[in-house]
This record gives structure tokens, sequence and C-alpha cells, in this order.
């Protein structure tokens, strides 16, 4: 019994010693930001950053969260704390947060930053950026291996939803649209990477950006063969000018998301690969609809 107690003694000092083993990590914007110990009271200022934390087993850890952040239904509890450019810079400081993470795009927390809070900017534009972020948060929350193994999962799942897709579908143009318009998921976008790895083509060419605002006639003569959205929005598309005789509206190949779900896809997080199964769900009964006609 002696032994067995030493031999706990012996793993909880090993935990104990790592966990208050000192983080350094260089942000998206080039800032070097160095903690005595893995930051204990985080705030998350993007839907995206607050999954991630979840995700890699840090939840406990969050004491605020944006106005956006939805998944998982837990952090239902927490302050909510503005968005990208009203954040509310008093009530963060209040909660005295050892970390903020947010986006390189917040002028905001510029504020912060002033008043001698560590922010962590981060970037997720591209499937590359949240793999980098989560290796970032990761090595912040003193779990450094975790942002490997759930982005190896991430692949995985891709890959597995990439198999799905029928192959009456491959190479379909498709256009991806956020919320009710005029932007839409880029080629060069998280989302249009997803895409391509489902072996869809993009109308919105990676020259126009990740998420280009389109003219609507841009659209009419792209001819998408299968539209992607909010399921609220899809009702009104055939309405627009010209719209009802694209191909994919006049051949039903509409993918209309649920909130839920949707949201999931515009978030470039650690459910990158449960997005890409919902998107091959959705495949996979536009062609046993099409096969039925």
């Amino acid at each position: 019994m002696k032994r067995l107690w030493l031999a706990l003694a012996l793993v909880f000092f090993a935990c104990a010693t790592a966990f208050a083993q000192p983080v350094v990590i260089r942000d998206d914007r080039g800032a070097e930001h160095r903690f005595a110990a893995p930051p204990q009271r985080i705030v998350t200022m993007l839907p995206s950053l607050t999954e991630t934390v979840w995700v890699l087993g840090a939840g406990e850890r969050l004491v605020g969260v944006d106005r956006f952040s939805t998944w998982p239904p837990e952090i239902a509890r927490l302050p909510r704390l503005g968005g990208l450019e009203d954040a509310q810079i008093e009530a963060i400081a209040a909660l005295k947060p050892d970390a903020i993470l947010a986006s390189t795009a917040s002028r905001a927390m510029d504020r912060l930053e002033a008043l001698g809070f560590a922010v962590v900017r981060l970037k997720s534009d591209s499937h590359a950026d949240v793999r980098r972020t989560l290796d970032s948060v990761a090595r912040l929350l003193g779990r450094p291996d975790e942002g490997a193994r759930v982005w190896a999962r991430l692949e995985r799942e891709i890959e597995a939803a990439a198999a799905r897709v029928p192959a009456a579908l491959r190479g379909r143009r498709v256009y991806f649209e956020i919320y009710g318009g005029p932007y839409a998921a880029g080629t060069g976008s998280f989302i249009g990477e997803t895409l391509a790895r489902l072996g869809l083509a993009n109308i919105a060419p990676a020259a126009l950006g990740p998420f280009p605002k389109l003219n609507p006639e841009f659209v009419v003569r792209a001819r998408p063969e299968i539209v992607m959205g909010v399921r609220s929005q899809q009702a009104a598309l055939a309405r627009r000018p010209g719209w009802s005789a694209l191909p994919a509206l006049r051949e039903g190949r509409l993918c209309a998301f649920e909130n839920a779900d949707y949201e999931m896809l515009i978030h470039p997080g650690p459910r990158l690969g449960e997005a890409a199964t919902r998107v091959a769900d959705c495949l996979v009964r536009l062609d046993a609809q099409g096969a039925a006609r």
C-alpha cells in the first residue's frame, strides 16, 4: 500500500510540475507571450477559439466568451462579452483573465493590451491557420500534444466525408452563401478548402479573396450546379432576378443547413471534420433525389 501511495504521489508531483512550467508562444501578429504557467482564466472572443479551448479539454478555464459563441451548450452560463469590434472592455477586465484569445482583426483588443492584459491574436482563414491555432492554443494550455491529435482526427473525418461524396456530384460547381449574401465562401477560405477536399468546384475564385462580396449577376453568370446556405434564406433565392434559371435551383440541388449546422460550417475551428460530414450528408441526399427522378 505504501508503494502505491508513493507511486501516486510521484505521478501527482510530475503532473503538477509539468502544469507549472512556463509557456512561451508567438501569436499570428508576431507578438511573443510569456506565461509563468498555463493560463487558468481564459476569455475567448471568437466562436472558433471558444470551441478550440473546449475540444482541447480546458473548457473549465473559460470565464467569458464572445456573443456569437453557441457551442458547446455548456458555455451558456458564461458571460457574453460583445463581438469583434464592440468588445465589452470593462466587463472583460473585471473577469481578470490570464489570457484573452482574439482575432488578429479585432482593433477593440488594443485597449485591453494597453491595460496590461495578455491578448493572443490568432487567425483562422484557412485549414493551415486552423492547424496552427490548434497547436498554439494547445501549447498555451500546457497540453502541447493535443493540437496534433485533434488535427489528425479532423483529417480522418474529412477524408471519410470525401469518400462518401457521390461520383455524379464530383466536380460540380458550388456556390456557398454567407447567410443571405452578398458574401460567399471563396476558394481560398477554409470553407472553400473543405469543398475542394470533397471534390467540388467553387464558383468564387481564389483571386477574389476568401469571402468575396459577389454581385448577384456574377452568380447568375457562373451558373452554380449546387447552392449551399442557411435554411432560413433558401426560400428567397428563386425570387432574385435571373436566379430561377440557375441549374441548382431548377434541378433542386440545394443544401439548406439548419442554424446549428450552418454555424458549425462557418466557424473555422476544431469541428471542420464534422462540418465536412454535414456537407457530404447533403450531397448523398441530392444524389438520391436525382436518382429517384
